[in-house]
């Protein structure tokens, strides 16, 4: 295993890049979520919509 040996003031930069790394993730699974329900909805026809209280039109409003 390899040891990586940091100084103080690679530190904070590290921790910035963690703290980006964490900040995409959080994005890119918000952004698949998103996705997701967009196309289960856009999936059910309109009477379906309506049964859970929707119109199309507000698929793309509430994701």
């Amino acid at each position: 295993m390899a040891v990586m040996k940091t100084s103080a003031a690679q530190a904070p930069v590290f921790a910035q890049f963690v703290n980006v790394a964490s900040q995409i993730a959080h994005s890119v699974v918000s952004w698949n979520s998103k996705r997701k329900t967009r196309k289960a909805l856009n999936r059910l026809t309109d009477r379906e919509l309506l049964d859970i209280g929707l119109v199309r039109d507000d698929i793309h409003s509430i994701t």
